[in-house]
């Protein structure tokens, strides 16, 4: 249940906090007060899509939060599910931070996603809107309501593994089901690249080893110079200047002589004669470096062929040589099962037949529950629709049969008759406005029954309706909420009379600017406010005591109910 809902520099809202009652939670007023943002505040902290253009203007980020209790078992496991330790206090606190760039969401504290927060909200909130009314004229919504009133998701979930799995099979027979000409094309086509491919002897990092001994073959003429001249200046082939080794020699004997003399010479006589030896090593080592890089011309020619090769093949088969290894073993592969093609789809036919004989079992089994669901269906809407004042609707449940599909062999379409003696028809065709929102009122009872724990939010319900009906909506609502919580936005007096818990959405001005609180209206507030509604003037003494009966009417048929739900 929804306990409170906590909103700040959203749109009109500057700053608002909401406490919600079990019950019959009832919103009202002016047109553009800000119910809408008030459901779409619900949606946010449950993970829907937020316009960052609703940021209250001059404010830099927007913040929902709610708190939700007490937490049902199912709900627990899924916060494990999802990596959330269950909430030791027993309350779900859900938090959004929208800013112009990104958004920031919180599960009791934690950090999480909006795909998080949309996993747990089914099984929070069931909100139903005015486009609900709109997907009702859908016949791909039917099936759905049937199957979740017959209580069919295990089976469907069951069923789609195996058709998913039926049709990865037939796709990979189309595959495999190729003339006898295209498979000899298709054979001589791997083979010539299995064989071009095979014969290069490709190697991962060959590529780059090749270019670097390119780049040093092309160079080998400026590193040789290079090399001579610093071998030539450590130890000179002539006798024309002394070299660096020869003067090092020349350095340590005087240090020598100076030492015998002088001890404190010792030490960096020490260092000179090891740094003699690093420099004969290091002769020795350019010596070997200048015979490495005599390259020949034609070894530089074959390193320039295999580069070239390597290029065109990347080029033909995927753009790197570890992409072209890779298309190798896809091509051996394919021509594997060309050439096994026979036995393959000897195998794939036998699977084939093996999942379209369960498929076909399963769908059976679906159809026969929702058979059984449709006709309990129709009796629960039947019963929702004669407490809503229609009496003489009846809604129908069309099955019928066709070939296997994602969703079985079953295609739904729900027919209404609003009179007696109708003959039921397609809802677009047989319904008014008005009576489409007291049937879909009258579905989400039906399927609401066994989800006590999710809190009902109906947005102005009670669209295209007036007078009677109105006044069985609003009761139909007060029944739907006996035991459980349910949140509806209304326009009529007739459907906030039957609240629990009455809430007024009204709009001021603060500093220049709109601004939205939510209060909550006591016994007087709740007349004056019927008396706006009904008659657009809450202060004449007609209008009050209208709505003073108006609402003790509605208090004293709700309790009524409810007395006869406890009896039954």
């Amino acid at each position: 249940m929804l306990r409170s809902l906590y909103i700040e520099n959203l749109a009109v809202f500057s700053r608002a906090e909401i406490a919600f009652t079990p019950g019959l939670n009832v919103f009202t007023g002016e047109t553009g007060a800000g119910k809408t943002i008030l459901i779409s505040s619900i949606g946010a902290v449950l993970g829907q899509r937020v316009s960052r253009e609703l940021i209250r203007t001059g404010e830099s980020r927007a913040q929902v939060s709610a708190v939700f209790s007490p937490v049902s078992a199912e709900l627990t496991a899924l916060l494990e599910e999802l990596g959330f330790e269950p909430p030791e206090d027993g309350e779900l606190l859900l938090s959004r931070v929208i800013r112009p760039d990104s958004a920031e969401c919180r599960i009791n504290g934690r950090p999480a996603t909006a795909a998080a927060l949309r996993a747990l909200a089914h099984r929070l909130i069931d909100l139903h809107g005015q486009r609900d009314n709109q997907k009702l004229l859908s016949s791909d919504y039917h099936l759905s309501l049937i199957d979740h009133y017959g209580g069919c998701r295990q089976l469907i979930q069951e069923y789609g593994e195996v058709w998913k799995q039926l049709c990865e099979v037939r796709i990979q027979l189309r595959a495999l089901q190729l003339d006898e000409g295209e498979k000899a094309r298709r054979i001589d086509l791997l083979s010539y690249q299995i064989e071009e491919i095979s014969r290069a002897n490709l190697r991962e990092g060959e590529q780059e080893e090749l270019e670097a001994q390119r780049k040093l073959m092309r160079g080998a003429g400026k590193v040789a110079d290079a090399l001579s001249e610093a071998k030539e200046l450590l130890n000179p082939e002539t006798q024309e200047a002394p070299g660096l080794e020869e003067q090092l020699t020349v350095l340590i004997e005087a240090l020598e002589t100076a030492a015998h003399y002088l001890p404190e010479l010792q030490q960096p006589l020490s260092r000179l004669t090891d740094f003699s030896y690093e420099l004969s090593d290091l002769g020795r080592e350019l010596s070997g470096y200048l015979e490495s890089v005599d390259f020949s011309p034609r070894q530089l020619d074959e390193v320039e062929e295999r580069l070239s090769l390597l290029h065109a093949l990347e080029m033909k088969y995927g753009g790197s040589i570890p992409e072209t290894l890779a298309f190798l073993a896809r091509a051996e592969e394919e021509l594997q099962n060309i050439r096994l093609s026979g036995e393959r789809t000897a195998a794939l036919k036998k699977e084939e037949r093996q999942l379209l004989e369960r498929a076909e079992k399963l769908a059976a089994v679906l159809s026969g529950r929702r058979q059984k669901a449709a006709a309990a269906f129709e009796k629960a809407v039947g019963e929702q629709l004669r407490f809503l004042d229609m009496p003489g609707a009846r809604l129908a449940v069309s099955l019928c049969t066709k070939d296997l599909g994602p969703a079985g062999a079953d295609s739904a379409q729900l027919l209404f008759a609003a009179n007696p003696g109708d003959e039921p028809r397609l809802l677009q065709k047989a319904a008014s406005g008005g009576e489409i929102s007291r049937l879909m009122l009258s579905i989400k009872n039906v399927l609401s029954e066994e989800e006590d724990e999710v809190t009902a939010i109906f947005d102005e319900i009670d669209t295209g309706v007036s007078g009677r009906a109105a006044d069985r909506i609003g009761r139909g609502l007060a029944v739907a909420a006996a035991g459980r919580q349910v949140l509806c936005v209304t326009h009529l007096a007739q459907v906030a009379a039957y609240a629990d818990h009455h809430l007024l959405i009204e709009k001021s001005l603060e500093k220049g600017q709109a601004s939205t609180c939510v209060r909550a209206l006591d016994g007087e507030g709740r007349a004056g406010e019927l008396a706006r509604i009904a008659s657009g003037d809450a202060h004449t003494e007609a209008a009050l005591l209208n709505a003073q009966e108006m609402l003790a009417r509605a208090q004293e048929a709700k309790r009524e109910e409810r007395r006869q739900m406890r009896t039954k």
